[in-house]
């Protein structure tokens, strides 16, 4: 049977040629391959700011002399000069590089930003027009020619191709948003127009107001989506209403925590779990409801065992505390300005002693400056009995800090005993 294999023999002087011929090629073919790979990665990583572009620009070229990342290099270090002659030379070195690489949309974006900063505006919307035909569905390129009509000040050919960059790329998104933000000074109507369809487009646009302060806005872009949708991006939810609630516009971050399940049963002009029914983790998450800071020689407990009504009340025992300042059982409620109200809530004592009992304040969240304060709490043990405080919300008020402080002693001053609350409730007058 014969062999498939056919055996070469290397002892002919022809045959080793060959095969050192061959070798030589391949590893010169393998080479270039290598040298024009590391030049355009020279090329590429190379700022035109960079102080020694100039020299590893060289080194590019000797490199890759025909790779259209050196021309580019070239073309941005000349662009640094900023005057007319270098402008019109970045922008013949951007020429030859879309002759080198016709269908790289990247280099017909470079060839129209030095064209325009060459004075030539026809040939830079040309390029723009092109990278666009080149890359459609392509985010960079809209934007580019979207700012070029823009700074040419042809608002309705730039809107269709900045609404158009917004569909698929969140940080282009939010860029045409802070244009739209900038140039229509501040005119929601026009930002919206340039925003296209679409779940993440309205999430992102949410966002956007928010970090423009503009409460509101969020609020009713955000409510133009669905319940499905907005179960998508809890996320991103969860970022809007710590940045409303960080800017203190609590009405609609009240809003959002109510939707988010955050504060599901917190409501505007209302105190949240008033009768302490529902016992708050310090781990729980909450906006709107009560909060507990922790300080030194303070319990705070439910208690079962002693209440109002209803099955619980909130209890502070205080072990000797000493600290001049008191801040615990707040919560903050929403609000509405120059509005009178009426806070009541029931209160007991047991063996309480200090020259600074506690109090509770009533505190404008927008600013942190007093309100009112309610009368001290009843000295030694006492049953339960109710307090009133009466308040009209300052004009600039659109949510209330109620909490529990001390009346002022100085330093070392002991506060030991304790307090129960329960049923509280705030009424407009």
């Amino acid at each position: 049977m014969a062999s498939d294999l056919v055996q070469i023999s290397t002892r002919s002087p022809r045959t080793r040629i060959a095969i050192a011929i061959v070798v030589v090629v391949v590893f010169s073919i393998g080479w270039m391959a290598v040298r024009r790979e590391f030049g355009s990665m020279v090329a590429e990583m190379t700022l035109p700011t960079d102080p020694a572009a100039t020299e590893l620009l060289a080194s590019a070229k000797s490199l890759a002399p025909g790779d259209p990342m050196t021309y580019w290099l070239a073309s941005g270090i000349e662009r640094q000069s900023f005057s007319p002659e270098s402008a019109k030379r970045s922008m013949i070195l951007m020429e030859e590089a879309v002759k080198l690489s016709p269908y790289d949309y990247r280099w017909w974006i470079e060839l129209g930003r030095a064209s325009e900063q060459a004075g030539n505006a026809a040939r830079s919307e040309a390029a723009f027009q092109h990278a666009v035909d080149l890359a459609p569905s392509y985010t960079i390129p809209r934007w580019q020619i979207g700012n070029f009509y823009i700074r040419k000040g042809d608002v309705e050919k730039a809107k269709p191709q900045l609404r158009l960059a917004t569909v698929n790329n969140y940080k282009y998104r939010m860029q045409v948003f802070g244009l739209a933000w900038d140039y229509f000074d501040h005119d929601p109507n026009q930002v919206e127009a340039l925003a296209s369809d679409g779940p993440d487009v309205l999430v992102a646009l949410t966002m956007f107001y928010a970090q423009r302060g503009q409460p509101a806005d969020a609020l009713r872009i955000w409510n133009r989506l669905n319940d499905e949708d907005k179960a998508k991006f809890p996320q991103i939810s969860s970022v809007v209403v710590q940045g409303l609630y960080d800017k203190r516009a609590f009405p609609q971050a009240l809003e959002f925590s109510r939707q988010l399940n955050i504060d599901a049963d917190a409501h505007p002009e209302a105190v949240s779990n008033p009768g302490f029914e529902r016992i708050v983790n310090s781990a729980d998450k909450t906006y709107f409801g009560w909060q507990f800071p922790k300080q030194g020689k303070v319990d705070v407990t439910w208690d079962g065992a002693v209440k109002h009504s209803g099955s619980k009340s909130l209890r502070l025992n205080f072990k000797s505390f000493s600290a001049q300042e008191l801040f615990t059982a707040s919560q903050l409620v929403v609000v509405k300005p120059s509005k009178k109200y009426r806070l009541t809530f029931w209160a007991r004592t047991e063996n309480l002693r200090s020259a600074g009992p506690p109090q509770v304040d009533i505190t404008n969240a927008i600013d942190d400056r007093l309100i009112v304060s309610s009368q001290p709490m009843p000295q030694g043990t006492n049953d339960w009995q109710q307090i009133t405080v009466d308040f009209t919300a300052p004009e600039n008020c659109d949510a209330i800090s109620i909490r529990t402080t001390r009346v002022f002693c100085g330093d070392g001053c002991p506060l030991l005993g304790s307090l129960w609350y329960d049923d509280f409730e705030l009424t407009a007058q």
